[in-house]
């Protein structure tokens, strides 16, 4: 078996998919539960126009709920894929904009409500955020190939 046949068997495409699925279900709750607290993590990025700030407090976790939902349904596969991949890539870039800039933000991702850690403790956390963020991008390439594979099966 070759490598890409490998990275793109069902049996491995189907489990990436459940656990990106609910890292992003377990990640939306407690923002849909606290949409003021999220939004204060998006108002710390200092990135979105304020009017902006409460409309992305209360769209991004149902976004990201329902993407995950379809993930792990194994529905829609390819837009959910694609809107996961698109949501880690703005994560990315608003994080790093943060590092580069010398903001120490918590990033909101699971606990809406975290606080009380120290300047380092947050840009180290920043960092394995970008680092785990890259990671999950990977497993949605993966996701993306292995839907090209079942498309090209199913064809044949």
């Amino acid at each position: 078996m070759k490598i890409r046949e490998a990275l793109t068997h069902p049996w491995f495409t189907v489990r990436t998919q459940i656990a990106l699925g609910l890292f992003f279900i377990v990640a939306a709750l407690p923002k849909i539960a606290d949409p003021p607290s999220f939004a204060h993590m998006i108002y710390n990025y200092r990135l979105l126009p304020g009017p902006l700030v409460n409309l992305a407090a209360l769209t991004m976790p149902w976004v990201e709920l329902l993407t995950g939902i379809a993930l792990v349904c194994g529905i829609w596969r390819r837009t959910a894929a694609s809107l996961v991949g698109a949501l880690l890539a703005v994560f990315i870039v608003a994080i790093s904009l943060n590092l580069f800039r010398g903001n120490a933000i918590d990033c909101g991702c699971f606990d809406v409500a975290d606080a009380g850690k120290s300047v380092e403790e947050r840009f180290r956390d920043m960092q394995f955020v970008i680092l785990r963020d890259v990671g999950m991008l990977l497993l949605v390439a993966q996701g993306l190939l292995g839907a090209d594979r079942a498309e090209s099966d199913r064809a044949a």
